[in-house]
């Protein structure tokens, strides 16, 4: 339970059920655990029992193609499985030019449009840009892509690894997608944005 924890808040304070009352906030209730489980989606989180042996692990995903918008949206519930916490960023093909954010929380999912890819013209663009940022989009940098790429790091119980990136790789756009171009790829309407035009 401690790992799961730290996790998914490292500077969680911990209280140890077993101590002494005169140590504790306040007291603990005999069925801690099974609340504070209670609290994480069951969906999310199957499993988790008292006396059942689990794992917390992160599966790291990256992928310098956009994303179909419906192809990642349909396999949604596979993918978010045992996951906790989510982190990160998309590519998506309707959205070209955005960077969108993807963070998660139990059963809680935000896909937001954050910022706009750098460009290699727009100086005012890099200017602005953190270093951080600017020095990654160098690490990053494809001839064709720029800086453009999906990069999300799932953690969580006892994940898939295979099923993750499988599903996801999957809602890549394919070769033949990809050669249709940009204006093709907007023209995809995106289900999870609320702020679609489609």
């Amino acid at each position: 339970m401690a790992s799961l924890v730290e996790q998914v808040n490292g500077t969680a304070s911990l209280l140890d059920s077993s101590a002494d009352g005169r140590h504790l906030v306040r007291p603990l209730p005999a069925d801690f655990g099974e609340q504070w489980l209670a609290r994480l989606d069951p969906v999310v989180t199957p499993g988790i029992r008292r006396g059942t042996a689990y794992s917390v692990q992160s599966v790291l995903w990256r992928s310098r193609r956009p994303a179909h918008p419906q192809r990642l949206a349909d396999p949604l519930t596979a993918v978010m499985r045992g996951v906790v916490r989510s982190r990160g960023h998309l590519w998506l093909s309707s959205r070209p030019d955005s960077v969108v954010t993807w963070r998660s929380a139990g059963a809680h999912l935000e896909l937001r449009e954050a910022d706009r890819w750098l460009e290699p013209e727009e100086a005012r663009a890099w200017q602005a840009a953190t270093p951080q940022r600017r020095t990654l989009a160098s690490w990053f940098w494809h001839d064709y892509y720029g800086e453009r790429r999906n990069e999300i790091v799932f953690t969580g119980v006892d994940l898939d690894e295979r099923a993750i990136r499988l599903a996801l790789d999957e809602a890549l756009l394919t070769d033949h997608e990809l050669a249709q171009g940009r204006e093709e790829w907007a023209a995809i309407p995106y289900p999870l944005l609320s702020n679609d035009p489609g």
